[in-house]
Order: C-alpha cells, then structure tokens, then sequence
C-alpha cells in the first residue's frame, strides 16, 4: 500500500506538471471507485488543476472553482501521468482526467478488489469528510512533540503507529523501519513507553519518512512507476542480516502482512511466535 513518503512524491511531481494544467473532460470507467454524485464529476470539465497536494495517505487534486478530488490508493490504486489517453478497454482504469493538451491523469487498480475510491468535495466539504476529519496529525514532517501522550494506549506500538485516527501516513512497511531505527519492539505497549524512548520514537518517524522522501526526490521522475524503489533495511528482508548488528532478522506472519524486527537490537533477543506455526498447532 503506497504510505505517506510514496504519496508524497506522488503529489509532488504530479503537482509540478499539472499546476494550471485545464482538464478538458472526465470519465470514470471504474465507476465503484467514486463515491460521490453532487458535485457529479462532469463539474471538473473546463477547470484549472490549481495544485496536488497530500493529506495523510490521500491525494488531493484541487480545482479552480473550489473543487478538490479526494483519492485513497489503497492497497493498489497509482495516480500516474499519460502523454497519451487509455484505451477504453484498458481494465485497470478507475479515473481519468483528460488534461486539454492531450495528456491524461489516469487512477489505475491493480488486481480484483477495487478498493481505490475517489470523491469529489466542495470547499470545507474536504476537512469535513470522514475520511479526512478522522485522521491524527501529520506524522510528517513535524509529528506531535508530545509523542508520548498521543501514544499512551494499551496498544502495540506496531497497530498503533499505523492508525490513521492516532497519526497519519504510516503503514506496514514504514513501521518496521521506523522501530527499528527507534530500536524499539513492535510489540511494545505505546502506555509503557519511557519519555527517552517516545522522543527516540519521533526522532525515528522523521528521520525513516523524510529520508525516504529525499531517496524518491533523487530517483523518482516522471512517469511515476508502477512499482516504487523502496529504500527499505528491513521490512521483509527477513532471513538477512540486521544492517547494523549483523543479527538475522525475524519476522511475524499474519494473513495479509508481514512484521519484521531484529531480534537482537528490538525484542532483547527473543524471536517472536511466528503466526502461521500457532496456526498450524491448534
């Protein structure tokens, strides 16, 4: 699922090459992606993109006449940019924003869930919708200073982290880099951390995010890939050596993701119960 530093890259290159740009028409062949019929999509003909931008994990296209398109990727969705229109029988297209000198804004799924969806808001509409209004600070770039506070639940610090309610932006890949660089355990409890390791926590969030913003910067161009080059040190390199300590990296399995720590530096050498094992035993 693209996080808060895919997204972000996302937005800003779409958002240099599409400022001022003048959509000339829409069309919506996924039409289970939008969840919205007032204003009906066909409000967007003849306006100015005035900018992208990102709030949390969603993108945000904003339109003159105080329009914005809300988008959420999910697991699949990619917002990318086409010198050329789709064919109509392309299958992976969910939206399509005809810019009026040939180029297309094309929201494509990958896979059979369909899970991508898009909104369009009027002014004051978008910080009131659900989807915005629900969600936590900005882990990025200026996370709460009081960390600690915002945390203090008997959660795991691994499901509280990616919680959009508590902060925005971080998920299954980004919080195994970011407790490991925090060399905190991704089963600790957010109410028993130490004002030392909630300031190492936050810390960690702005250095593992900003630093994967700054790797996409140099690497990432238009056209924005299907498949991003995720600077990654640990988050399913399970098997291999911890980059700092050299311990072999663990993991836990669940249904549809994978944990990854070091066993030596984050859970004080214990390697954790591995799920699908448990599974298997009962």
């Amino acid at each position: 699922m693209p996080e808060l530093p895919e997204v972000e890259i996302t937005a800003r290159r779409l958002d240099a090459a599409l400022r001022g740009a003048v959509i000339e028409s829409t069309l919506a062949p996924g039409i289970n992606a939008l969840k919205t019929f007032d204003p009906p999509l066909h409000a967007l003909d003849g306006s100015a993109i005035t900018g992208v931008r990102r709030i949390g994990k969603h993108l945000v296209v904003d339109v003159a006449g105080d329009l914005h398109l809300l988008i959420h990727l999910m697991s699949a969705g990619r917002l990318q940019l086409y010198d050329k229109r789709a064919s109509l029988r392309d299958r992976t297209s969910r939206l399509l924003l005809r810019i009026d000198d040939g180029r297309e804004l094309r929201l494509r799924e990958f896979g059979t869930k369909q899970a991508a969806w898009v909104k369009v808001l009027r002014d004051g509409d978008l910080e009131a919708d659900d989807a915005v209004a629900t969600l936590g600070p900005e882990a990025w770039p200026d996370p709460p200073a009081d960390l600690g506070s915002l945390l203090d639940a008997p959660r795991p610090l691994h499901t509280l982290l990616r919680d959009q309610r508590v902060i925005a932006g971080i998920g299954r890949s980004w919080v195994d880099e970011i407790l490991w660089r925090a060399r905190l355990s991704p089963f600790k409890r957010g109410d028993d951390l130490s004002a030392e390791e909630a300031a190492e926590l936050r810390t960690a969030i702005v250095e593992t995010l900003g630093g994967a913003i700054d790797h996409y910067e140099r690497v990432v161009q238009l056209p924005i890939p299907d498949k991003l080059p995720l600077p990654l040190e640990v988050h399913r390199h399970q098997g291999e050596p911890c980059p700092r300590c050299g311990t072999t990296l663990e993991a836990v399995f669940y249904e549809d993701y994978v944990m990854s720590y070091c066993p030596q530096e984050q859970t004080g050498g214990k390697v954790l119960k591995d799920r699908r094992l448990s599974r298997l035993l009962k």
